[in-house]
């Protein structure tokens, strides 16, 4: 009996050790929870396209995905575009290939989307488009998370024609053209300024959204005869209007005087300009998206129906707060 009693224990030894070494992390201890420091269990994938690195608002949207993917654990597969969009539709391509859960994305332009998100519907990935809108049929994506880009371009429309005291010739600094952004702020500004006929738009190129493009147009524009009639300029970003200044301060004008500059996003270098006295005013365009679209993509993941827009709020800063709204600066 006592040796049959010895061999039932090493036997119940064995399956007990079994037990415990079956693909278990043998770090996490008897609870199977991480231990402290370890990253996050491994929820799903999500593949993100990203439009590039054209700003510092694309920066600080890009990091914010980052980051808040990382803190929960999510495992991110991310794409920079170039802001070309053929570079994103192949990166979604590869999303679907490689079987993500679910696929987001910033359309570099409105349209042409409709074919590579029909693949993805067929494939049953879910699909949230963010910052950007994409032109397409409201059942090949979930839900679209960004600020509404009308609206800024009429507050941006609203202050200058005040500003300029209803009289006044701009130039206007457009985004990419095509894109989202581009359209519904030129939109939108000329909306509000058709209220005020003495606030005229002489010149409009695209800067494409980039610091550099924006100093070569506003340098070509000063150097051309109706560039001495401008006292304006409405920049469809930051980056744009930054370099704008660089040209204004070249050309031997003073940025924020001689010239009053209005731009969108509401970086920290545009702050700092405003601080400096070179930019009257930007119009806030918040880029911290990551825990709007990781909130989003859990949702999905638990199979729940999402509202087809979330609107960002933004706000308008000027010179008379910028030095106080400097150091809260996130971006």
């Amino acid at each position: 009996m006592q040796r049959y009693a010895f061999l039932l224990y090493g036997l119940m030894g064995l399956l007990l050790a079994g037990c415990g070494s079956s693909g278990g992390d043998q770090s996490a201890g008897t609870t199977g929870q991480p231990t402290a420091g370890s990253p996050p269990a491994k929820k799903f994938t999500l593949g993100f396209a990203q439009v590039g690195a054209e700003s510092g608002w694309r920066t600080a949207n890009t990091e914010s995905i980052k980051a808040e993917a990382a803190a929960r654990g999510i495992e991110l597969k991310f794409a920079d575009a170039q802001q070309k969009q053929e570079n994103q539709i192949k990166a979604i391509r590869s999303f679907i290939s490689q079987g993500v859960d679910v696929i987001a994305f910033s359309p570099v332009v409105e349209t042409g989307w409709g074919p590579v998100l029909q693949e993805a519907k067929k494939a049953g990935i879910p699909v949230i488009i963010s910052d950007r809108r994409a032109d397409v049929p409201e059942d090949l994506y979930t839900t679209f998370i960004g600020s509404d880009f009308i609206k800024e371009g009429e507050m941006a429309g609203e202050w200058l024609a005040k500003a300029l005291n209803g009289k006044g010739k701009v130039a206007e600094l457009t985004g990419t053209p095509g894109s989202a952004p581009a359209n519904d702020r030129a939109k939108g500004f000329r909306t509000a300024i058709e209220k005020t006929p003495g606030v005229e738009i002489v010149f409009s190129q695209t800067g494409d959204f980039t610091r550099t493009k924006g100093k070569e147009v506003m340098e070509a524009l000063l150097k051309s005869p109706e560039g001495a009639s401008i006292n304006a300029v409405y920049a469809h970003n930051d980056d744009m209007a930054l370099g704008a200044i660089q040209a204004i301060e070249e050309a031997g004008k003073k940025p924020g005087k001689d010239i009053i500059i209005i731009s969108i996003d509401g970086i920290k270098d545009a702050f700092q300009a405003m601080v400096d006295g070179k930019l009257n005013c930007t119009v806030e365009c918040n880029p911290l998206l990551g825990p709007n679209i990781m909130d989003a993509a859990e949702k999905l993941m638990k199979g729940e129906t999402l509202q087809k827009r979330t609107v960002v709020e933004d706000g308008i800063f000027d010179q008379s707060v910028a030095s106080k709204e400097l150091p809260n600066r996130k971006y």
